[in-house]
């Protein structure tokens, strides 16, 4: 063994902090990089990914409104308007019925990822699968969605335009052979692009990524998102033209009064999307039971929405219109009642059977119902609390939103972008945070998630920085390092480790030749171990090269360094000397969290 200068004299084992070793021949860490040359491609990936997505959301709504216009009208046009039912009468029972067979035979022998609203399955793809989605749910979910909404379904293009975005991205990014962050970044710019163009709310769209899809906030995955959205909504500015999706009169500033009412209405759309989310998911309960195949399931769901459609006929299709009525405050009285309760009905229960469809739109209809019919309420009680009618409803809207997706900002920046008015910013926070807070007190999950909980996954709710990132090797590694020469036998060592000596403060320890170069790290079980004779040399229990890490590494760095390299603890090599100067462990990593917990 080489010479120490630092020896335990009373226990006889060697302690060597200031070692020389080779770094050229270790292995250390990959230092975290936030952008890179990469990002540069994948930014361009996004674009094309946000060109082409501004393009397929025209063409969706086209789809919709053809097959709109054939079966409610008879005739063929591309301009899409409400869906009327007096002139088809009865048929207006058996129209949905037909499309969502149609819709069951492509879930069947097509795709059976289809089902459902779209974005819970692209977060499943996220978090379990590597971001991977069948290419074929590329051509199946927008024609089973425009089928489905074209022959009634109650529900917004907006869902399945995300969706197919999401697999946009998911299809490039798997056929260019890029990483699983590089794919979730492209499956997320997909999706972001689909919401931008649809309603032209870029930013609410980034949001909607960053909370839903992404779960973090970083430069390589905002980036790209951010420029999909644009890209997506400069295609939609020049094929659709500008303007607000869903003007509504000037919002003046509000009353101190009237915030306090916005928050109150806030709290109680709070409740209802609780109970609308529970609603929904207990439908489909009751579907699961049924003791038919889940083909059929969308044919008996539509037999309520053809039921609905004869006796309200505007709960039917995407609805925009109405959303734009009650927040110019001409739906009012028993007519907005009746949207509200109708369109809840043949909403929850035709997305419960399973068939092809989205949660945006309805949730803003029956949102901004509700909003509105509180206003008119708080108008009529006490109408010195200076309340809006419309405004109230682009606060419900927003809140409802907010309350069953759990993503708050992306619900109040979303509002403020299909209206283009900034006064109602401070109204949209209070009813939205209101709304937010009593339904994570009240549901763990949301209306996005809660499927993905009850099959056993883990969905993120809560975006903080990682505490491992914010703390280096030097804050917790151990300094008091015991080691041995390579020629040393393995008997002498076991002597001297339990016969002379009390418990070690750690279990793996480095392993250097005759001129002070770290040769590798033994364990405590290797030198234990029945098969080692006492006559074997330590240097003939080292299994692999030395993986180190430096003093200036942040421990999630070198936690990764671990996991890539198959290794319990990394000795730390001072950056500058070269030297050994401590050991750091998966114990050491875990110890570090007691601060978190401390300050919690």
């Amino acid at each position: 063994m080489p010479e120490q200068k630092n020896t335990d004299i009373d226990n006889g084992l060697p302690i060597a902090p200031s070692m020389d070793v080779a770094l050229a021949s270790l292995l250390v860490p990959i230092t975290e990089k936030t952008i890179s040359r990469r990002l540069v491609t994948i930014v361009g990936l996004s674009i094309l990914i946000g060109l082409i997505i501004g393009v397929v959301a025209k063409a969706f709504l086209s789809l919709i409104a053809l097959i709109s216009n054939f079966a409610f009208f008879g005739r063929f046009s591309l301009v899409l308007e409400p869906i009327t039912t007096q002139h088809v009468g009865l048929w207006v029972l058996v129209i949905p019925v037909v499309g969502a067979l149609i819709i069951g035979l492509m879930a069947r022998f097509g795709s059976s990822a289809i089902r459902g609203h779209g974005i819970p399955e692209m977060m499943e793809k996220v978090l379990y699968h590597h971001s991977k989605i069948s290419p074929r749910l590329l051509f199946f979910k927008p024609v089973s969605a425009a089928i489905a909404i074209g022959t009634g379904g109650p529900f917004g293009a907006e869902g399945p335009i995300i969706a197919t975005g999401g697999a946009l991205g998911s299809m490039l990014g798997t056929f260019l052979r890029t990483t699983a962050d590089e794919r979730k970044v492209l499956l997320a710019a997909g999706a972001a692009a689909g919401m931008a163009a649809t309603f032209d709310a870029p930013v609410s769209a980034v949001l909607l990524s960053i909370e839903l899809l992404l779960f973090e906030y970083r430069a390589r995955s905002i980036i790209p998102v951010a420029f999909a959205a644009v890209a997506a909504t400069a295609v939609r500015l020049l094929i659709m033209g500008k303007g607000p999706i869903f003007p509504m009169a000037t919002i003046i500033d509000p009353d101190p009064s009237a915030l306090v009412f916005y928050v109150v209405m806030g709290a109680l759309i709070g409740l209802a999307s609780v109970l609308i989310t529970k609603a929904i998911y207990a439908i489909e309960d009751v579907f699961e039971r049924l003791p038919i195949h889940w083909m059929w399931w969308p044919a008996l769901g539509a037999i309520v929405v053809g039921i609905v459609g004869y006796f309200e006929p505007r709960a039917l299709g995407v609805g925009y219109d109405q959303i734009t009525q009650i927040l110019s405050g001409n739906l009012v009285g028993w007519s907005l009642v009746a949207l509200v309760v109708f369109k809840l009905i043949a909403w929850s229960i035709y997305l419960g059977s399973g068939t092809s469809g989205g949660t945006l739109a309805p949730l803003f209809i029956i949102g901004g119902g509700l909003g509105a019919l509180m206003g008119l309420f708080g108008v009529a009680v006490a109408p010195m609390l200076g309340i809006s009618v419309p405004v109230a409803g682009l606060v419900g809207m927003a809140a409802m939103f907010a309350g069953a997706s759990h993503a708050l900002m992306a619900s109040i920046v979303f509002a403020f972008e299909v209206t283009h008015q900034p006064m109602g910013i401070l109204p949209l926070l209070a009813g939205c945070s209101a709304a937010y807070l009593v339904s994570v007190l009240l549901m763990r999950t949301s209306i996005m998630t809660e499927k993905l909980a009850r099959r056993g996954a883990v969905v993120p709710t809560d975006y903080a920085v990682d505490y491992l990132s914010q703390l280096r090797v030097h804050e917790v590694m151990t300094r008091d390092l015991v080691t041995f020469s390579g020629k040393e036998a393995v008997g002498a060592i076991r002597e001297r480790l339990f016969q002379n000596s009390p418990a070690v403060s750690h279990q793996g320890f480095p392993v250097f030749d005759e001129a002070g170069q770290l040769l590798g790290v033994v364990t405590l079980r290797d030198i234990l171990d029945p098969k080692v004779t006492s006559g074997m040399l330590v240097l003939d229990l080292i299994k692999r090269p030395p993986v180190v890490t430096h003093q200036d590494n942040t421990l999630r760095e070198a936690a990764d360094h671990m996991v890539r390299e198959g290794v319990g603890r990394l000795p730390v090599v001072d950056r500058n000397s070269g030297k050994v100067i401590g050991i750091v462990s998966c114990s050491d990593l875990l110890k570090a969290h007691k601060r978190r917990l401390d300050c919690n």
